[in-house]
């Protein structure tokens, strides 16, 4: 669901993570999706990956603000107890500091490297949690072992010539940089478009007087 490669391939959603290959889509309830997760970016950090975004995606096929994916599909029957974790999660726990630390090629595409061990212990969390609901991909080790890797992708479905000429560019420019993470989110998956289920925020840390 993400339009990053995490590790090998674009993780689109498909109706055979939920009811196996050979086998018809599930019955749902209208309105029911697959809940995406992510880390939400602050403002500054979200309009300048959405700028990237917009100058380098193909439009047609950008449907999405930038993101952090950190889970690609739990059930839409989690929704509740999942908006619960993240609440608690969110009242008990500052903001965990990130960077930009590199930007790498998806082949047909361009992301950004993001390391966190502050946000890869939350997402352990929560997926102790909900461990037996989550499929194959969900389940896999982060790339690092002690970092996130997750994707910040502003390009990707181009040719790769072009997709090698804006690495070049973008690296040639790069230095690295922290990333502010204001809390969770959960998105409903339809197809393209998400829709926003829910965003909580970490806590704020309070300066003494």
């Amino acid at each position: 669901m993400d339009d990053g490669i995490p590790p090998s391939r674009p993780p689109r959603p498909s109706h055979l993570a939920f009811s196996g290959p050979g086998l018809p889509p599930p019955v749902r309830p209208a309105g029911a999706a697959p809940i995406v997760i992510t880390g939400a970016m602050g403002a500054a950090d979200q309009r300048f990956f959405d700028a990237l975004r917009r100058a380098h995606f193909p439009p047609e096929r950008n449907h999405l603000a930038s993101h952090i994916t950190l889970f690609h599909q739990l059930p839409p029957s989690a929704l509740g107890e999942l908006d619960r974790l993240c609440r608690a999660i969110g009242a008990e726990t500052p903001p965990p500091a990130a960077r930009v630390t590199g930007v790498y090629s998806l082949g047909r595409g361009v992301a950004f490297t993001v390391e966190s061990a502050e946000l890869i212990a939350i997402r352990a969390r929560i997926a102790e949690h909900f461990h037996g609901l989550l499929g194959v991909q969900d389940r896999a080790t982060p790339r690092l072992h002690i970092t996130v890797q997750n994707h910040i992708t502003v390009q990707n479905k181009v040719d790769a010539a072009t997709a090698q000429a804006l690495l070049v560019d973008l690296d040639g420019n790069f230095r690295p940089r922290p990333l502010v993470i204001t809390g969770l989110a959960a998105h409903h998956y339809r197809g393209g478009p998400w829709e926003l289920a829910f965003e909580r925020k970490f806590r704020v840390m309070r300066r003494g007087y």
